[in-house]
């Protein structure tokens, strides 16, 4: 292992992120990347802060150099997500992808990559799939018939995620080796903490979940000391993620959309259009036009992406298969070498990436779009534009 690199949120940094990164250190990764999403995350929202705290948190922590995952490859499934994030580290010339784990075997983990891949599994998963059930649940119950046994590494949140990166690997022909890394602590998503080494862990879902109820401080002991202070002047600022602010922007933009237009939406298929109209004219509030939303066919997490796509008017064609571009957001100065490797066009300036092809410039100004989104749900409201004129982290 040279040259690392991990897909992540950082939403917030905490103190697994920190664990993981030495964790990296003290297997022989000589620089670390990080592919992080930027302007949105994937649970189909924005993140709790904006992308320099989350990008020095990293750095401060021991990352070399942070790349942008821009927001409509963040806003999207498992599968898209990790495509764009493998593509954007590959073309960096990382050798090793790591990431957390349940099952922190590659052997498994690509195996069922594989599997996933193997036309075989198609035939099952279109039968399973008949029966109304979610992907996710026909996926696995495909799995387990055709490979018993196996189908329970689908039932954890990190190894789906680190499975999906196997196929991105499989798939592009990547030359990055898999390298999961074990979860330590709290379990993806839990409501209590855990510890390890002596330090208190608890999932990025958690944190937030205090923050919003508690404040700040009632999350301190699950965050690195550095990122603290960048979180404690941040707050000062008013650059924390407000969810009442964040529902009602997103509900008066989608208030404002053609009914005819909710069609041509990203993911919208089997009539969604229409069930999401009526829940724009019923939804007081997010969470409500989420529940009004619910199905048993799509998980909440999609139809919360679907939401935030409604409004981004992200359209079925409107986002590149891969991204055409490395949006470097932050470095430490003794990295910025391994940029000259670089597969892609690499700038700090979004506008000079901007101007590479008309791929680029679509990609870009969507994801400003996504961005000038964000700056509106913070308790202070930010200027517009802040993609192309946030100056890069430089340590």
């Amino acid at each position: 292992m040279n040259f690392a690199g991990i897909i992540a949120e950082y939403d917030p940094f905490h103190n697994g992120h920190a664990l993981q990164l030495q964790m990296l250190r003290r297997q022989g990764a000589g620089t670390i990347a990080v592919c992080m999403s930027s302007g949105a995350v994937q649970r189909g929202g924005v993140p709790l802060l904006p992308e320099p705290v989350r990008v020095l948190a990293a750095l401060q922590a021991g990352a070399d150099l942070v790349v942008a995952l821009p927001a409509p490859y963040a806003n999207a499934g498992a599968e898209a997500f990790a495509a764009a994030g493998v593509y954007l580290l590959g073309a960096l010339g990382c050798d090793t992808l790591a990431f957390g784990a349940e099952t922190p075997s590659a052997p498994r983990l690509m195996q069922m990559a594989r599997l996933l891949l193997d036309g075989a599994l198609q035939g099952e998963l279109r039968r399973q799939l008949a029966t109304g059930c979610t992907f996710a649940a026909a996926r696995e119950a495909a799995v387990a018939a055709l490979c018993p046994g196996e189908a329970e590494l689908l039932r954890e949140p990190n190894n789906i995620l680190g499975i999906e990166y196997c196929k991105a690997i499989l798939q592009q022909g990547s030359a990055m080796t898999p390298c999961p890394l074990p979860r330590l602590g709290a379990a993806h998503g839990a409501d209590a903490a855990g510890r390890c080494q002596g330090v208190e862990l608890a999932s990025a879902s958690l944190v937030r979940a205090v923050v919003y109820r508690d404040g700040l401080e009632a999350a301190a002991r699950y965050l690195p000391t550095p990122a603290l202070g960048e979180y404690r002047a941040a707050v000062r600022r008013g650059e924390l993620l407000s969810p009442r602010r964040f529902s009602t922007a997103l509900l008066a933009l989608l208030r404002s959309k053609d009914p005819g237009a909710l069609a041509r939406v990203r993911g919208v298929s089997e009539g969604l259009e229409n069930r999401l109209q009526a829940a724009i004219r019923r939804a007081a509030d997010a969470e409500q036009l989420y529940d009004l939303l619910k199905t048993k066919r799509y998980p909440h997490a999609r139809l919360r992406r679907l939401a935030l796509d409604a409004a981004m008017d992200v359209r079925r064609d409107s986002v590149p298969p891969r991204p055409p571009y490395l949006h470097l957001l932050g470095a430490r100065r003794g990295a910025l070498a391994r940029l000259k490797q670089a597969a892609l066009p690499v700038s700090t300036s979004l506008a000079r990436l901007e101007a590479v092809s008309p791929e680029a410039e679509t990609l870009s100004k969507l994801h400003n779009r996504f961005t000038d989104f964000s700056a509106l749900c913070r308790e202070e409201t930010l200027p517009m534009g802040l993609a192309y004129t946030w100056k890069p982290v430089i340590l």
